[in-house]
């Protein structure tokens, strides 16, 4: 196996995508909705993504923010190989300005380029094989920003049999979405609200991009695809627009879309806002489960009701869960229930062993 420390290009020397030139001479960035327009030496909101002269730099490539082996199900992804492990990194920067960022000691770190282990994509897809992990997952921060340096991560990991999962908010350009969704075999999309307004005043963004972009999921790939819904006390957390996104994945992505209502705690621009209360959770996966949405989950609580995989047609429990350790799985090898023979929706297969709610640190150069 090589070592993680392999050296990683120099930084500001590797091609960005994605841009073009104005007719002002400033270079316009297409990666996301963003558009950010530079001039020489600027760099874009996400940080990562830089004009130099006549070239679009991204700087963070070959960087992590650091590496650790997760259970699928902390992505969370509760239908994509149950109990596996996933080799988990990010790098650094974020394309949204989310005031409740849970990691944003990394998405808004404006020096974490140059302090973060290097890693190149095959150093990376072997280090997953030897601690057999079934996947590669870009987390922490968005992968968006580092499409190219994940795209390339994810060709190594197929070469290896390694799966690659993406844990992204989906506010991506167009072009950049086919290439990037081309590589992936799974992603959880963080859908942060059902407004445009919550998206404008609290993550910088808009919520059209990412509607497009789970549409783009579900109707032109063969992705596996999650969706999670943090619930902040007041500010997205209503009836109302609980019900509006339920009814939203119901009618366009379709029933079978598994929805992961979890809960905030206090962080980074607003720790003056209490932790959602489990009453809320449980009470937005009612409201969902109503509108015909077949598997609702509530996640950073210990909830064994909502966190358990329940047969769409006998509502047997299928895999029972208390936050990410699955206590019983009863999937057929071929992803059906074992007492009706119900297809359920997802990717499954031999189920020998869970590998549980740890989270493991990989050392740079071990």
């Amino acid at each position: 196996m090589k070592d993680l420390a392999s050296p990683a290009p120099s930084p500001g020397t590797y091609p960005g995508r994605y841009w073009h030139f104005l007719d002002d001479g400033r270079m316009q960035c297409d990666l996301c909705p963003r558009h950010c327009r530079l001039h020489d030496d600027q760099r874009g909101a996400c940080f990562v993504r830089q004009r130099l002269g006549e070239r679009m730099l991204l700087t963070a490539y070959g960087r992590s923010s650091g590496f650790c082996i997760d259970p699928i199900e902390k992505k969370p992804l509760n239908h994509f190989y149950p109990g596996s492990a996933v080799l988990s990194f990010g790098t650094a920067g974020c394309n949204l300005a989310c005031k409740f960022c849970q990691n944003w000691d990394i998405s808004k770190s404006r020096e974490m380029e140059t302090l973060a282990a290097a890693a190149m994509p095959e150093a990376i897809a072997e280090a997953a094989a030897a601690h057999a992990c079934k996947s590669v997952a870009f987390t922490y921060n968005d992968p968006v920003i580092f499409a190219e340096y994940a795209m390339d991560v994810a060709d190594a990991c197929h070469q290896l049999g390694i799966m690659a999962v993406a844990v992204t908010a989906g506010y991506m350009g167009e072009q950049a979405r086919r290439d990037f969704y081309s590589r992936m075999d799974a992603a959880n999309v963080d859908l942060k609200g059902f407004t445009d307004a919550f998206y404008v005043a609290f993550t910088g963004a808009h919520l059209q991009p990412v509607l497009d972009t789970l549409l783009y999921l579900k109707h032109e790939t063969k992705v596996w695809f999650e969706i999670t819904t943090l619930l902040i006390p007041g500010k997205n957390d209503s009836d109302e627009e609980i019900r509006a996104e339920s009814q939203w994945i119901a009618k366009e992505l379709g029933t079978d879309i598994p929805l992961h209502f979890t809960g905030f705690h206090p962080d980074y621009k607003m720790r003056d806002v209490p932790p959602t209360p489990f009453s809320t959770l449980a009470r937005a996966r009612k409201l969902a489960i109503k509108e015909g949405l077949r598997y609702v989950y509530t996640g950073n609580v210990h909830d064994t009701e909502g966190a358990t995989t329940y047969c769409p047609a006998c509502h047997a429990p299928l895999i029972v869960r208390d936050w990410h350790a699955i206590e019983s799985y009863r999937v057929t090898p071929t992803g059906t229930c074992p007492d009706c023979f119900t297809p359920v929706a997802g990717c499954f297969g031999h189920f020998e062993h869970q590998f549980g709610r740890r989270r493991i640190p990989v050392h740079i150069g071990t």
